[in-house]
């Protein structure tokens, strides 16, 4: 990619996060396009004419230009240097299913999805490598303490990009220092990614341990075993140097686990309070990556055998139906 191209980035997907990004790439004072595309036509006809996003973050003002917002994914991938992968992990194959491999061959392609693809249980690194041929160095992961929420409100906030050194990685961190975004850089794209995966299934749990009477005591206990489960998964998934205590890793499970923000723990909240699953997803409105993620983990493990009691305790509430409260009285002798 020549370095004076004027370079151009896509957002995909239509939720908060997204919007949260294309936030972030607007405030940035760096110069290019930005493009956005969204599944649903009637909140891009009212974004392009009323300029905010009517489902999420409806205060955020969009600067991007009217005829750069389509539901023609197309169309947007043709234009685009840089995309921004933001729709939850279940509903991306869909979102892909009629883009052919060659689309994304000259792109670099980020994932700030923080999700498993249910069925094929692989991270998005993982899926668009064996599905789109999309080589490992074109390939970013955001992760990092970070809810749109605040986004939304610019408070400070701290994201971890995980990459190869390149070009093109160095450039798309450059779009995202703002005066209330910092940046952290990577190179472990795996163990990230995964860390992300994982830090949802702990908030679940620390909802449901919330919404059964647990108190602060307790969830600081949760959560230390949780840090200490999440490194020995990603020691026996991708073993290499990495300090668990860095934001990307600590950092985003404790916001994720004690947040107000976090539909993660909202969600097992709910489930800890005696929703079924599908009632709570239909309150909620919105997607909460830790319950697709419980299922895929669960069948991930199965190859690495490591010892996961907190993960397995949330795949038994939500997939077999267990009791929250006897499913955690159970799990409270393996804590330490």
């Amino acid at each position: 990619m020549h370095k004076t191209k004027r370079r151009k980035v896509a957002v995909i997907g239509g939720g908060s996060w997204a919007t949260a990004i294309i936030k972030i790439l607007s405030d940035n004072q760096s110069e290019k396009d930005i493009y956005w595309w969204m599944r649903n036509q009637e909140a891009v006809q009212y974004i392009r004419q009323f300029g905010h996003n009517p489902n999420y973050l409806s205060a955020v003002e969009i600067k991007v230009p009217p005829s750069h917002i389509s539901t023609d994914l197309h169309a947007i991938i043709k234009i685009a240097d840089y995309i921004v992968l933001c729709v939850p992990a279940a509903f991306l194959k869909d979102a892909l299913k009629d883009i052919a491999p060659d689309e994304l061959k000259r792109h670099f392609i980020v994932s700030a999805i923080k999700g498993i693809v249910p069925d094929e249980n692989q991270i998005i690194g993982d899926y668009l490598q064996s599905h789109y041929q999309v080589a490992l160095d074109r390939i970013g992961v955001i992760s990092g303490p970070c809810h749109a929420e605040e986004v939304s409100l610019e408070k400070l906030s701290y994201l971890t990009i995980a990459s190869a050194q390149n070009e093109d990685a160095s450039c798309f961190v450059n779009m995202l220092h703002t005066r209330y975004i910092k940046t952290i850089i990577s190179d472990d794209i795996y163990g990230t990614e995964y860390a992300a995966v994982l830090k949802n299934i702990y908030a679940v749990a620390s909802g449901i341990c919330h919404g059964i009477g647990f108190g602060d005591n307790f969830q600081a206990v949760l959560i230390s075993n949780a840090i200490r489960e999440m490194a020995q998964f990603l020691a026996r998934v991708h073993p290499i140097n990495r300090d668990i205590n860095e934001s990307a890793y600590l950092g985003d499970l404790l916001v994720t686990a004690y947040s107000q923000f976090s539909r993660n723990r909202t969600f097992g909240n709910m489930i800890g309070k005696g929703y079924t699953v599908k009632s709570a997803q239909l309150e909620m409105n919105m997607v909460a990556e830790g319950y697709y993620a419980a299922k895929c983990i669960f069948e991930i493990n199965k190859a690495y055998q490591v010892d996961m009691p907190i993960c397995k305790a949330v795949y038994a509430i939500l997939y077999e139906r267990y009791s929250p409260h006897l499913t955690i009285r159970g799990l409270l002798d393996q804590l330490t």
